[in-house]
């Protein structure tokens, strides 16, 4: 039932971290906010397809 998804940055686009979520538990996007080393700070980071 869980899935592996890939979150991408929403400044700079670069995909940094995997996670994994139940798709039938969480329908939306899935967003945090972590730490881009491209970016060199803490950004939104949302789940991509």
């Amino acid at each position: 039932m869980r899935d592996i998804i890939i979150l991408q940055c929403t400044e700079c686009k670069e995909r940094n971290y995997t996670n994994t979520r139940n798709k039938k538990k969480q329908t939306g996007r899935l967003e945090t906010r972590k730490y881009c080393p491209r970016c060199r700070t803490h950004r939104l980071h949302r789940e991509t397809k």
